[in-house]
């Protein structure tokens, strides 16, 4: 099947373009101002944005279903995900003891097969347990533990090709051992709530690490060992031009000053935008109970019921590029670009990019930043 998609707002790595997208057989063969070259079927979006389809590479679940539930929950989450322009989700799952961790991720292999899920699910994203309790946050400090070789290789050897991101704690893998298993087996680690000095960050870079879990929280910074200063991993972040980073980007974590540092530092090509969003995401819920945690939600974002920290984002995809283009004063095509390009090559995906030979991942939304219509590998889904 050939279809043809136009509009004269298509955002493309050159800039705007008034044009058509062509693709075939679920894969961009055309981007161009050029209407006569031949198709089977044609939609007109003239008015409305036309980009990649937004990837969404840490979220734990959205419309009140938790992405550590069934796969039933898992493809009724990303589903909703793509009615706010995610046509790529990688369900994350939350530090939990091992066997429910890895029950999880069998739940998002089932959901990947599943003919009812409607967005692209590259794989999970397991966000634990290795991680440090001093940068815990939100998750449950208790059942935090240094990487178990048995456990993660039974793991990977069953369900690998269904994990596409582990986020660990370096400081918890001192030699690398861990991060170099994740990298042989073709998945993506991710330095996060992690406590780690530079020196401890070392191991990890040397073996492949590349990328920053929701830089500022639960990341360390510069300390003090006898008046000596040891930079942490957010200072390791702005000095490695190799590190990319993500940062949730709802204007809540992160106020609209941070992420202009971020940006300036980092720049554009080597920062993700991620919701982190939780099952509360898109519902109308204003308290419960996350892992035995009381929570409440005021203001835009989940908070623990004490006031006292954050315990997750209710963001949508779209509500970051709200952020960024209303709030941050980004361009919308830098912002897209943090959006789809920017996590495509950090996960290694053939997408994000409306371009010759890249999957027909495509979206379109209105001045709102509303999304109207989805493409998922050249079929409309809604």
């Amino acid at each position: 099947m050939r279809i043809r998609i136009q509009s004269d707002r298509i955002l493309t790595p050159q800039g705007l373009l008034n044009g058509y997208i062509y693709c075939t057989d679920g894969t961009i063969t055309a981007v161009t101002p050029d209407g006569s070259l031949p198709y089977d079927k044609a939609y007109n979006r003239t008015g409305l944005y036309v980009s990649a389809g937004f990837i969404d590479m840490h979220t734990h679940g959205a419309n009140g279903f938790d992405f550590s539930g069934s796969a039933e929950d898992v493809v009724s989450g990303c589903n909703f995900l793509l009615r706010h322009g995610a046509t790529s989700v990688c369900p994350t799952v939350s530090a939990a003891p091992f066997r429910e961790m890895a029950a999880a991720v069998r739940s998002i292999r089932s959901a990947m097969r599943s003919p009812k899920l409607q967005p692209h699910i590259p794989g999970a994203h397991l966000e634990g347990p290795y991680l440090s309790p001093a940068q815990c946050g939100a998750q449950n400090a208790d059942i935090l533990t240094d990487p178990v070789p048995a456990d993660y290789t039974a793991l990977v050897r069953e369900c690998g090709g269904a994990i596409i991101r582990w986020t660990y704690a370096p400081e918890r893998d001192t030699d690398g051992t861990f991060c170099a298993f994740l990298r042989r087996n073709g998945i993506v680690p991710s330095a996060g709530h992690t406590d780690a000095t530079y020196a401890q960050m070392l191991p990890a870079l040397d073996n492949g690490c590349r990328l920053i879990t929701h830089l500022y929280s639960c990341t360390s910074t510069v300390t003090r060992d006898h008046g000596f200063r040891r930079p942490g991993v957010l200072e390791t972040a702005f000095l490695r031009d190799d590190v990319y980073v993500e940062i949730i980007a709802d204007g809540k974590h992160l106020p609209p000053e941070l992420i202009r540092l971020v940006l300036k530092i980092k720049g554009t090509d080597h920062t993700a935008l991620v919701t982190d969003s939780l099952s509360a995401a898109g519902t109308d819920v204003t308290h419960g109970m996350m892992a035995q945690t009381p929570f409440v939600i005021e203001n835009g974002v989940c908070m623990l019921s004490d006031r006292s920290a954050f315990a997750g984002s209710i963001a949508l995809p779209d509500t970051l590029v709200r952020v960024l283009t209303q709030e941050v004063g980004v361009s919308l095509l830098d912002t897209v670009k943090m959006l789809t390009a920017v996590p495509a090559k950090i996960l290694g995906l053939n997408k994000g990019v409306l371009a010759e030979g890249y999957d027909a991942d495509v979206i379109a939304f209105d001045d709102r930043i509303c999304v109207q219509n989805a493409f998922v590998f050249g079929a409309e889904v809604f």
